[in-house]
């Protein structure tokens, strides 16, 4: 077994590589940006090395600055992780040649594999059907424009490094092809350092599957069954089990042959995946897509249900150990499910989110991969994975139903996130019947909703501020701030500002345990806030509910963020000279970022013609762009920011001034 190894990664997956590595006795060592001196992974290993600044391209990009970190601290081996340089051919090549052991495929493998086109002519030479495209590297964007015509509509146009879903776009017609290549490439060079782009015909219901693998490099491979990773958003998957339900046992068996005959070709050495797109409405029907030569982000439901330590595989068979099982010893034992809890608003159609976790309990009974916890501060220039929750169970249905208690039981206060559209997944039809597509979510249009005023809530964020200033006064009159009068108290009245931009103003008399509460100046109510050891239980209009709750500060005002079910929401409290008049001048021409990011392009001057729909600037925030269109045909009147420009959430970015008719518009959207 390998001595000491540097984890060329960072958040949950370093985490998870780390906690392996001390059950084995390795030592491991961390590698951290500026941005991460904090982070977990960086206290959970041995050691840690700083090795640049915040953008990826000169911390965790930098092949040199890894490599000479290992050397540095004496590592005899690198373990690559998923995403960043996990499949950089020449990463494995510059370990290889500086001593060390790649904990993964060798160079040539990886680059094989990572030439879409050379890898589905090899693939396509044992017989299996491939996805129809145009995968030649250095293609230029008019070559690509021509491809796209000549493979026919609909077009998803990847990136030949990396995966995950980042620069990823379907292209629908013609006119939108010179949009998504521009987008695609800069996406794909801030993630992996390689604006290599190859296109697809894009299967509209299409199921993913993929087969796990393992091998020693020599020719002997295993496989560790099969994933179903249809449920995606943005091309990125956020649901994935294990084993894919629904597919019938001889393509079964098929489908683990080509995936085992693919990996032996190659002398696979580690663990691998070879994904598939199948048809929806005929499972018998499936094409190679790609093989990822490193982990898998899902791989913890194949772990859950063969009893494999997969990060103990890689570094046996790594360390030159052999792989001491055969197919034979792969057993299947239940049903496994997992899903990623992202820093995205699940309730806005699934923007990053950024800030301070204020509050994260997670319950017990499952397996919780996470890089995070109470106090780390999740900013935009990573992925914005935040935990991964998998639940195992005898069967589909008990797997899917103990996952979804776990996450009902989950706290996650101070970022948005998206656990109230994961439970929603977890109970659709759909989903439980096993029928599931990759654009379902797309289909369902989730995420994509403003909740309705919710006003036990509203009650609930009043009672938690009523309660703070309770405990800052410590029962004495000369500390209380608002409300002490002779003879009773004053109620106190709060304005609260919901995430969808509503106001409601909570006057509340008495103590937050025994309280009588009017909601924007309606009858008073009976209300109460009782702790419950985590949660809170809150009494309102003669109904209790449990929330848990956290109060933290923006340059906006005071932020009450209350959680219930696993979901969260949050209640500004708007500093008052900040709060609009009623007859305040509104710009309804602003185009104003909803997320918190850089600017990375800016497609229009001061002066120039716009469109409706036509985009004027794009943002981007966790390695995702979101662009910034205008609402109406008008002239650019203001631009406030130029490509590299860091901006908040809400900043104005541009101002489109209205067409010279004076005809009206609507604000500016996303």
């Amino acid at each position: 077994m390998l001595t000491k190894v540097l984890v060329a990664n960072r958040g949950e997956i370093a985490c998870r590589v780390i906690r392996t590595l001390r059950a084995l006795g390795v030592a491991s060592v961390a590698v951290y940006s500026e941005a991460d001196r904090d982070a977990l992974h960086v206290r959970e290993a041995d050691e840690s090395v700083l090795i640049g600044p915040a953008d990826a391209r000169r911390s965790y990009l930098d092949i040199d600055s890894v490599v000479a970190a290992a050397l540095r601290t004496g590592a005899d081996g690198v373990h690559p992780g998923y995403g960043f340089l996990s499949e950089n051919a020449d990463f494995a090549g510059a370990c290889e040649a500086a001593g060390l052991v790649f904990v993964g495929p060798d160079s040539a493998t990886i680059r094989l594999m990572g030439d879409k086109r050379a890898a589905k002519e090899a693939v396509a030479a044992l017989g299996v059907a491939t996805v129809p495209g145009f995968h030649r590297g250095g293609a230029d964007d008019a070559e690509l424009e021509e491809q796209c015509v000549a493979i026919g509509f609909p077009v998803i146009v990847k990136p030949s490094a990396g995966g995950g879903g980042k620069g990823m776009r379907v292209v629908h017609s013609p006119d939108e092809v010179a949009a998504a290549l521009a987008s695609a490439r800069r996406e794909a060079l801030a993630s992996f350092g390689d604006d290599t782009l190859l296109l697809e015909r894009y299967v509209p219901r299409a199921r993913h599957v993929e087969v796990q693998v393992v091998g020693d490099g020599d020719g002997h491979v295993v496989h560790l069954g099969t994933r179903d990773c249809s449920l995606q958003r943005r091309h990125q998957k956020v649901v994935e089990e294990a084993p894919a339900p629904g597919i019938p046992p001889a393509v079964l068996d098929r489908m683990h042959r080509d995936a085992v005959a693919i990996a032996r070709s190659v002398d696979y050495r580690g663990a691998g995946t070879v994904e598939f797109v199948v048809d929806a409405d005929d499972a018998a029907t499936y094409y190679f897509l790609e093989m990822n030569t490193r982990l898998q982000v899902e791989h913890p439901v194949t772990e859950m249900v063969t009893g494999r330590d997969l990060v103990a595989l890689q570094l046996q068979v790594a360390a030159g150990a052999g792989l001491d099982i055969g197919q034979d010893d792969v057993r299947l034992d239940g049903h496994a499910v997992e899903v990623r809890v992202y820093a995205e608003d699940g309730h806005h159609g699934f923007l990053p989110s950024s800030g301070r976790i204020l509050a994260m309990e997670v319950p017990d009974g499952v397996r919780v991969d996470s890089g995070v916890e109470a106090g780390t501060v999740v900013g935009t220039d990573y992925d914005p994975l935040l935990a991964k929750v998998i639940a195992h169970g005898s069967d589909r249905d008990e797997a899917l139903d103990r996952l979804d208690r776990a996450l009902s039981a989950t706290t996650v206060l101070g970022v948005a996130h998206n656990i109230g559209v994961l439970r929603d997944l977890l109970s659709d039809p759909l989903v439980r019947a096993g029928a599931m597509t990759t654009s379902l979510i797309r289909d369902r249009n989730l995420g994509t909703g403003s909740a309705a005023p919710d006003p036990h809530r509203v009650v609930a964020a009043a009672l938690v501020l009523a309660g703070l200033r309770e405990r800052a006064a410590a029962g004495s009159v000369w500390h209380e701030r608002p409300g002490w009068r002779v003879g009773a108290h004053a109620p106190v009245c709060t304005t609260f500002v919901d995430e969808d931009g509503r106001e409601s103003t909570a006057s509340v008399g008495g103590t937050a345990a025994a309280a009588v509460v009017a909601l924007d100046g309606g009858p008073a109510a009976q209300a109460a806030l009782v702790p419950s050891g985590p949660v809170l239980l809150v009494t309102y209009g003669g109904v209790t509910r449990r929330f848990a709750a956290a109060v933290g500060e923006a340059a906006t005002g005071a932020v009450v963020w209350i959680g219930e079910g696993g979901d969260a929401w949050h209640y500004r409290v708007p500093v008052r000279d900040r709060v609009r008049r009623p007859d305040e001048d509104v710009h309804e021409g602003d185009l104003r970022s909803p997320m918190p990011g850089s600017v990375v392009l800016v497609a229009k001057a001061v002066g120039d013609p716009v469109g409706a729909g036509e985009v004027v600037a794009v943002v981007e925030a966790m390695k995702m762009e979101y662009p910034l269109v205008s609402p109406i045909a008008g002239v650019v009147a203001e631009v406030h920011v130029s490509p590299g420009s860091q901006i908040a959430r809400d900043q104005v970015v541009a101002v489109v001034a209205p067409p010279a008719d004076g005809t009206t518009r609507d604000a500016a959207t996303l």
